[in-house]
């Protein structure tokens, strides 16, 4: 294809000359996106979002959800950037448990908090919009403390940066020269808030996060504010009203296939492969999450089921019970706390659930005890 997606400007970085790109502004023209590439699976992408937010009312609070769907995001989004921890891990350390990849667990819960940062920005009428600052505010928090914490959290780069290879001459692509960044940000975010283009807000969406990503505005954590980012657009154009969509999945699935095609349209132009895989992406994502839901919500009614018609429950034992999606893993003391109650009436709840094979205690030991709810944790891990 001939389209014109930019332009080249040689610039020198450690003393090496390089071709760095320069995006032009969105939307692709000369020619327009061909609708061939999106009618179809746009609506395709929008009925499976519909479908998604109709299973909702199978469980009794949304909390639930979001409470295993935000934490395999950000799980899943740091995978993708090299992080090796898993949901028991997280899980583990929201219980209080020792865990040996502390460093890994603190970039996955930085990813939570600046995804808190931005949903909360975006519910309050006086909390920023989508923009620059409110992706540099959350940039800070992903970095905070962590392996990028010397990469100037929270602030667009002042110097030239490049993707792949180990020195500027022999990189797979050098983003615009620092000194542009500010511009091409300012051009992105009016794009995002223009009323009307013409296009689908899936697409605009897809057209979004390709061009962060070709800006490549921060020195580390781009990634993964770009991928926030997405998330943050599908609830700001009300596409999904909570995120219960981990569409991370999908890109780690297909994480060679992602920054291919991210590439392509860079070199040749090709936009609508771009945008043709990222709906299939949200189409199979959010069908993927919907089924979730359906057996998370099959699996807790069944185990209630379990421990209402067994005589030993107990007041105590039904209020850990309704705990146990959003604290799958957990001890006693952690129950005393939440419960608010005693450390042998703790205990005794644990057992309940224990003896009807609800939860399992994963030390063998007799004293200082941790327990799983290992059927949820498992289908929530698939």
């Amino acid at each position: 294809m001939n389209r014109i997606t930019g332009a080249y400007l040689i610039t020198t970085t450690l003393s090496e000359p390089v071709k760095a790109f320069i995006p032009a502004p969105l939307p692709p023209k000369d020619p327009a996106l061909s609708p061939t590439c999106y009618v179809e699976q746009n609506q395709a992408a929008e009925l499976a979002l519909a479908r998604l937010s109709g299973v909702t009312g199978l469980v009794p609070s949304i909390d639930w959800l979001l409470y295993g769907a935000i934490r395999k995001e950000a799980l899943l989004t740091s995978q993708i950037e090299g992080t090796q921890a898993t949901l028991t891990d997280l899980f583990d350390d929201e219980a209080g448990l020792d865990i040996k990849n502390a460093d890994d667990i603190e970039e996955v819960t930085n990813y939570m908090q600046a995804f808190r940062f931005v949903r909360e920005n975006l519910r309050d009428e006086a909390g920023l919009p989508i923009s620059v600052r409110l992706l540099c505010g959350a940039h800070q928090l992903l970095l905070n403390g962590v392996r990028g914490t010397g990469k100037q959290p929270g602030e667009l780069r002042k110097s030239q940066n490049w993707i792949g290879g180990t020195r500027p001459g022999n990189v797979m692509f050098v983003p615009p020269p620092a000194d542009e960044v500010p511009q091409l940000l300012a051009n992105l975010e009016q794009f995002i808030h223009k009323e009307d283009d013409g296009l689908p807000r899936l697409v605009n969406i897809a057209l979004a996060h390709a061009q962060f990503e070709t800006i490549h505005p921060f020195l580390d954590g781009n990634g993964r504010i770009g991928r926030l980012l997405i998330a943050a657009l599908m609830e700001y154009f009300g596409l999904l009203p909570e995120p219960l969509m981990y569409l991370s999945s999908y890109l780690k699935e297909h994480q060679m296939e992602y920054y291919r095609l991210l590439g392509a349209i860079r070199t040749e132009g090709d936009w609508e492969s771009w945008v043709s895989f990222f709906l299939e992406g949200i189409t199979e994502a959010a069908t993927s999450a919907e089924r979730g839901i359906i057996d998370v919500a099959s699996r807790v009614s069944a185990d209630r089921r379990l421990l209402l018609a067994s005589q030993s429950a107990s007041p105590a034992s039904l209020r850990l019970f309704e705990l146990l999606p959003m604290m799958p893993r957990f001890t006693i003391d952690r129950i005393k706390a939440e419960l608010k109650t005693t450390f042998p009436t703790a205990n005794a709840a644990a057992r309940t659930l224990e003896g009807l094979g609800i939860v399992t205690e994963v030390t063998g030991q007799s004293r200082n005890r941790s327990f799983s709810y290992q059927p949820y944790i498992d289908l929530i891990s698939k």
